[in-house]
C-alpha cells in the first residue's frame, strides 16, 4: 500500500545512519524531476582512522568517492542525499532489508524484509557473496523454490551481471519471452533494482492463468507498478515501448527463434536465451543427405540429435553477429542439474559487419547489412557456408528475412 513519502524517507534515514548499515543505493529519478546525480550507494568503510561512511556518486560520466566522519557530517551529507528527487532506494542493515519507490503521484512504495545475510557477520559487505540473491532472500517465500531452483537463479543472476556493464545506470526496460511461472522473471526484478536501477518489467506468457496468477504474485510483492504481465504468443504480444533487455528462458524449440527475432527487431541492447529443445533442425537433417565427409556425425540418431543441437545454436549466434550483436554461447547451469545448460548472450555492438569481433561502431543504432541478409567476408559468409553445405534453413533466418537458399535444395 502507498505511504507518505516522508514518513518513509525519515525510516531510510534512520536505517543509513545505523551503525548495521551495510549497503544502500539510490538511483532513478522522480516524475518531472532530476537529481544532481545518477545514482548514490552508500555503505560503511574501516578505515586506519576509524569507521567512515562511504558515499560513491556518479552523474553518468564518473565516479566520485569521499568518507564522512559518523555524526554531524554523515548526517548533513544522507539528508543532502534524502533531498534529491531519486526514485528508488534499496537500504541493507544487518537486521533488514527496505525497498523505496516513488509513485507517480508522490507517494511511498515500500518492502521491508529482514535481512538476507547474517546478522553476524557485519564485516562481509566488501566480500563476492557466495550468491547474487541470497537463498534466504524474503523473495523465495514468495515466488517459491527449492534448492535447485535457487541454484538456477544464482546462475542466471550471474550470466546477466556478465552481460550487463558495471556502470549501468537509470532507467532500463526489461520484457521476458515466455516466463512461465516467472519465478526467474521476479528474481531478476529483484536483483536489477538492488543495483539500484529504475527497471520496469513486462513478462509475456500464452496462458492467461499464468498471467493472473503473476499478475498475484507482484502485488504481493508490491511491485505491480513496476512487474506486470500480458498472455500472448512470443511473435505477437503487444510490448510497449520497445525493452532494453530482452530474456528468454527455455523457450522451447522455434520459439526461442521467435524471441530472438523480436529481440533484433527492437534493437535490444542485450539479450539473453536459454534454449530448450531443437526440433526443427534435426528434422531438417533427417531429410536430406549428410555432406561428406561428415556421415558419421548423424548416421546415429543420437548423436544427429545432439548435433542438431550444436549446430541451431551456432547458427543463431552468427546470425545475431550478421545484425549487429556480438552474441556468445556459454554454459548456462551446470550439466550435473540439466542437460539443457546452454545460454545464447548477445549484446548490440550497431555493426554487422564487425560484430564478431565487438568491434562495432557503438552508435546504438539498427546493424547495417547488405540487402537479402547477411553476405560478404567473415561471420556472414561463415554462416552462408554452413546452411549451404548442411542444406538447412534456420527459423531464425526466415523470421528475420535472411533466408538463404541452400545449394540442391529449399
Amino acid at each position: 500500500m502507498p505511504e507518505s513519502l516522508d514518513a518513509a524517507l525519515t525510516e531510510v534515514r534512520a536505517l543509513l545512519l545505523d551503525p548495521a548499515l551495510t549497503r544502500a543505493v539510490a538511483a532513478g529519478r522522480r516524475r518531472g524531476q532530476r537529481p544532481s546525480v545518477v545514482r548514490a550507494e552508500l555503505r560503511p568503510v574501516a578505515l586506519k582512522a576509524g569507521t567512515r561512511l562511504q558515499i560513491s556518486t556518479s552523474d553518468g560520466v564518473r565516479p566520485y568517492t569521499r568518507n564522512v566522519v559518523p555524526g554531524a557530517d554523515a548526517d548533513a551529507a544522507v539528508d543532502a542525499l534524502l533531498a534529491e528527487p531519486f526514485g528508488n532506494w534499496h537500504v541493507e542493515t544487518a537486521v533488514a532489508t527496505l525497498q523505496l519507490r516513488v509513485t507517480k503521484s508522490g507517494e511511498a512504495q515500500v518492502h521491508r524484509a529482514a535481512a538476507s545475510r547474517p546478522a553476524a557477520e557485519p564485516e562481509r559487505h566488501d566480500r563476492a557473496k557466495e550468491y547474487l540473491l541470497d537463498p534466504g532472500d524474503p523473495i523465495f517465500a514468495t515466488i517459491g523454490g527449492n534448492a535447485a531452483k535457487r541454484r538456477q537463479v544464482d546462475a542466471f543472476l550471474r550470466a546477466l551481471a556478465a552481460t550487463l556493464p558495471d556502470e549501468l545506470t537509470g532507467r532500463l526496460r526489461v520484457v521476458d519471452l515466455g516466463c512461465g511461472n516467472a519465478y526467474l522473471t521476479f528474481a531478476a526484478y529483484r536483483y536489477l533494482t538492488g543495483r539500484g536501477l529504475d527497471v520496469e518489467l513486462v513478462g509475456v506468457d500464452v496462458r492467461e492463468d499464468q498471467r493472473q496468477r503473476n499478475g498475484e504474485l507482484a502485488e504481493r510483492l508490491g511491485w505491480a507498478d513496476r512487474v506486470s504481465f500480458v498472455a500472448g504468443t512470443i511473435a505477437d504480444a503487444v510490448v510497449e515501448p520497445a525493452p532494453d533487455l530482452v530474456l528468454a528462458l527455455h523457450a522451447c524449440d522455434t520459439a526461442t527463434d521467435e524471441a530472438l527475432a523480436r529481440a533484433v527487431r527492437w534493437d535490444a541492447r542485450w539479450i539473453l536465451a536459454a534454449p530448450c529443445c531443437h526440433h526443427d533442425l534435426a528434422a531438417q537433417l533427417r531429410a536430406r543427405p549428410t555432406p561428406a565427409p561428415y556421415e558419421l556425425l548423424t548416421r546415429q540418431g543420437i548423436l544427429r540429435e545432439r548435433f542438431a543441437d550444436v549446430l541451431t545454436d551456432a547458427l543463431r549466434a552468427g546470425l545475431l553477429r550478421a545484425h549487429g550483436y556480438r552474441a556468445e554461447v556459454v554454459e548456462f547451469v551446470d550439466s550435473r542439474h540439466t542437460p539443457r545448460n546452454l545460454l545464447i548472450r548477445a549484446r548490440r555492438t550497431g555493426t554487422g559487419t564487425d560484430a564478431n569481433t565487438g568491434t562495432g561502431t557503438g552508435t546504438g543504432g539498427r546493424a547495417e547489412r547488405a540487402p537479402g541478409g547477411p553476405g560478404g567476408d567473415g561471420p556472414q559468409a561463415e554462416y552462408r557456408q554452413l546452411v549451404d553445405q548442411w542444406q538447412v534453413t534456420p527459423r531464425l533466418a526466415t523470421l528475420l528475412d535472411d533466408r538463404p537458399t541452400p545449394t540442391g535444395g529449399a
